[in-house]
């Protein structure tokens, strides 16, 4: 029998800034716009997720690639950009197509970058492995 080749494509604005490892919040406020920005997040990954309607969830291992797409060209940090995305694996685990994020479930590779001036954003690739 022939496994069936499911993938699923989450579609995300660019993480807020405050959601980098890199981001010092200092201050109570800091710490509550952090905190916002982590919820909200996490949220909008867990519905883009749901709205797929993936029948065959939770998947028990899947390999992720991510591509961000930003307005302008410049160097970008690899690390930094894949800790800004802690919130919206979350809410993919949320949505209960993965069980859990940790390495037994879920591969991530390295992001790639790209630009788009007009629509900057994060698309997000699920893919389910068979194993």
């Amino acid at each position: 029998m022939t496994e069936l080749q499911e993938t699923v494509t989450i579609i995300l604005p660019l993480p807020n800034k405050v959601l980098s490892p890199n981001y010092t919040c200092g201050s109570i406020g800091g710490r509550f716009a952090k905190a916002s920005a982590t919820k909200r997040y996490r949220r909008l990954a867990k519905e883009a997720a749901e709205a797929e309607g993936i029948d065959t969830a939770p998947w028990q291992k899947v390999r992720v690639s991510v591509t961000f797409f930003h307005k302008v060209n410049r160097k970008r940090d690899e690390d930094n950009a894949i800790g800004s995305l802690k919130a919206a694996y979350d809410g993919i685990i949320d949505s209960g197509l993965v069980p859990d994020d940790d390495s037994r479930h879920m591969r991530r590779e390295i992001p790639a970058f790209s630009i788009d001036k007009e629509f900057p954003r994060v698309m997000i690739i699920i893919e389910r492995v068979y194993e």
